[in-house]
């Protein structure tokens, strides 16, 4: 990574790992990884490098963008599935169970083959950005979402079915009612979907190529810092990354405000 305060740190790490008195144990040199992490992630936030801002906030820009368009594909979906009967609907709710186990990285090999210049969407010439990353997002947390969707609403359904049916209402009515009222149980099913992006580097680091200034996101820097030797500035990172997650699960519970009604 470039910059002077980048390159500072990771001197001062080099120099702090290679001293002889402090590589006396295992726990010893763990310990030392883990208090330079956390020196780094404060320097690095306190001396508001623009490096780790450019990085951060492309990283809350991609996960966000991605979480937004899952949330809107899976929370009807899951409300769907919870109040309308057809033929093949076990088929799909098992399905979109299994695709919740499926490896990010063959996920991102998918999409790194659609939109490579070779496949049928080359054309539009968007592997390697981030609109190729929040396409992998996307495909990655939307069974998330619609999983924990159609759980909670199907148990909300059954609460409502009786009083919705007897107001005759319309399938599209009941789908709107349950999203609205529920919406506290969709949140915890979003924020899970946000957790699962927002830690993801395998599938985003095929599909965006860890691409300085372009498609650089928190996980692949700290890959590439890990990669590079650098554990300790890997570890800031790391508690950058940790610091954001924590501070948007906050923020969308005290605008949701749970905390205040007692459904934290």
């Amino acid at each position: 990574m470039g910059g002077n305060s980048w390159n500072s740190v990771a001197i001062s790490i080099q120099k702090r790992n290679f001293d002889p008195t402090e590589r006396t144990s295992e726990f010893g040199r763990w310990m030392i990884d883990i208090y330079e992490g956390l020196k780094a992630a404060l320097w690095l936030v306190v001396s508001l490098d623009p490096e780790l801002w450019d990085i951060s906030l492309r990283s809350l820009r991609v996960t966000l963008t991605a979480l937004v368009v899952a949330s809107v594909i899976a929370i009807p979906l899951g409300t769907y599935l919870a109040v309308q009967r057809f033929r093949y609907r076990r088929f799909v709710i098992s399905l979109i169970n299994a695709l919740m186990g499926l490896p990010p990285v063959v996920i991102g090999l998918l999409v790194y083959i659609l939109l490579s210049r070779s496949g049928p969407f080359g054309v539009l010439n968007l592997l390697f950005t981030p609109t190729a990353m929040i396409i992998a997002q996307v495909i990655i947390i939307t069974p998330v979402i619609a999983s924990i969707a159609h759980q909670a609403m199907r148990e909300l359904w059954a609460e409502y079915h009786d009083l919705l049916i007897s107001l005759n209402t319309t399938k599209w009515q009941r789908i709107v009612t349950l999203i609205r009222d529920g919406r506290r149980n969709l949140l915890t099913a979003a924020l899970a979907g946000f957790g699962r992006a927002i830690g993801e580097v395998g599938a985003i680091m095929i599909v965006g190529g860890n691409i300085d200034q372009v498609t650089r996101v928190l996980t692949t820097a700290i890959a590439l810092e890990t990669g590079k030797g650098d554990f300790a500035l890997a570890l800031g990172l790391g508690f950058v990354l940790i610091g954001i997650a924590i501070v948007v699960n906050l923020a969308i519970h005290t605008l949701s405000r749970t905390e205040r009604e007692g459904r934290w």
